[in-house]
């Protein structure tokens, strides 16, 4: 009775369905992390992450045989989540650090589970039903509030403001969340469009919904995150059509206008930054950010210990609030968070996973005529240039998302793959006896 029971079990976690609910589960449940920590728990959604990394756990157990080391897990990524875990032998508050660390774990876990069992294109599929709802959902609750009861939803934290054209945040807690989320459908919406994998009047009106759902969000992020995605959608588009024998030297100008580009922004960072102070909150942002460089020269090499959110505000976040005489919940740009909490180390492998999984993905999009790998260099895109002013990408859906990429981008071009094709080459032939 019990080796049935175990049989059937095995199967079950084996199975193809099985891999393709808990996909859609998972991601359904990070997504809608927000709506679940506010209408049930922190306890609630915490017991589901825990869950679907269990369940994670044994999907991979029962496949284990299917699945190399190879394309498992990138290293950098892995020494990424093994550096901050180390970091909390050196924080302050050692358990909100454990705590902060083991929820970033978990979402990795998941998301790398997610990636064994799916293929890109059953990923993207996945993603696309779960944001159409997720956005759907968003703006159908806020003409509710906002339009029909013309009153406010406090346990969301809806103002009920789309009647005055926004901002509104939907199911995800902030406008600039919903934004990113709203990008990060456009991307999925339309790889699904050019692959045919949805009808197309569902497709356009998908991207017709994560259009609505940014511009009432108000995000100052999501125009400038939409004009870079635009810019690269119409880059990479060049390099696909070029000619195989000249994408290399495609490549090159590319890098030499970026060098050029990044030069003259070098050389003309006061004018820009005071035309973007004067069209947005940037100077809040700015001083934050100077605070946070005073305290990372404090602790450059290994930084403050990783907490992730700054919830609860441990030290050094209370100091630097006080300071500031307001209240974050990050440092508002990733990339600045990582260094405050991890140090340069930390930095150089979140960079370096970061631009080794974009470049992986950029030059299997340029070389493979499938549309569905377009989809990881422009997710990539969203995420890295939304994490210069937000810090989201460094927890929850996002992270979980980031995690996606990285695994994927490595399982596709991998230098392990690479060393062990070497060696098969290398390899004798076997004798044959006669």
């Amino acid at each position: 009775m019990i080796q049935a029971l175990r049989e059937r079990a095995a199967d079950l976690l084996g199975s193809a369905d099985f891999a393709r609910v808990y996909t859609l589960v998972a991601l359904g449940t990070a997504i809608a992390g927000f709506a679940v920590r506010s209408l049930a728990s922190p306890w609630t959604l915490y017991s589901m992450i825990g869950g679907l990394a269990g369940l994670g756990a044994a999907m991979l157990w029962v496949r284990r045989r299917e699945l190399t080391m190879i394309g498992f897990a990138p290293t950098l990524l892995l020494a990424y989540i093994l550096w901050a875990f180390v970091s909390i032998s050196w924080a302050f508050d050692r358990w909100t650090a454990f705590t902060g660390w083991l929820e970033m774990a978990a979402y990795a876990f998941i998301a790398i589970a997610i990636a064994q069992v799916r293929d890109t294109i059953q990923i993207v599929r996945a993603i696309g039903d779960v944001l159409r709802a997720a956005l759907g959902l968003s703006i159908a609750l806020e003409v509710v509030v906002g339009i029909l009861l013309d009153t406010t939803f406090p346990q969301l934290s809806l103002a009920g403001d789309i009647a005055y054209g926004g901002p509104i945040q939907g199911l995800f807690g902030s406008r600039n969340l919903l934004a990113f989320m709203a990008m990060i459908a456009l991307v999925t919406f339309y790889v699904e469009w050019r692959m045919r994998s949805v009808p197309r009047g569902l497709a356009i009106g998908s991207m017709a919904l994560a259009a609505i759902a940014a511009l009432f969000s108000t995000s100052p992020t999501a125009l400038v995150v939409a004009a870079v995605l635009l810019v690269a959608l119409l880059v990479l588009l060049l390099v696909r059509r070029a000619e195989p024998q000249r994408r290399l030297d495609v490549h090159r100008a590319l890098a030499v206008v970026v060098v050029v580009l990044g030069v003259v922004a070098y050389l003309f960072r006061g004018i820009i930054s005071d035309a973007i102070n004067q069209a947005t909150a940037f100077g809040s942002r700015a001083a934050l950010w100077s605070e946070v460089l005073r305290w990372v020269e404090r602790r450059t090499i290994q930084g403050w210990g990783w907490y992730g959110n700054w919830g609860g505000h441990p030290f050094p976040f209370r100091t630097i609030d006080f300071l500031l005489d307001s209240s974050h919940d990050s440092a508002l740009n990733a990339y600045l968070d990582v260094f405050l909490q991890l140090g340069v180390v930390g930095l150089v492998l979140f960079g370096g996973m970061a631009a080794l999984s974009f470049a992986r993905g950029w030059v299997m999009a340029g070389e493979r005529r499938s549309g569905v790998y377009m989809w990881l260099p422009l997710m990539l895109t969203v995420i890295l240039v939304t994490s210069l002013a937000e810090s989201f990408t460094l927890e929850g859906p996002a992270w979980m998302l980031l995690v996606l990429c990285v695994v994927k981008a490595g399982q596709a071009r991998s230098w392990r793959t690479l060393i062990l094709d070497r060696q098969d080459s290398q390899a004798p032939l076997p004798r044959i006896e006669r």
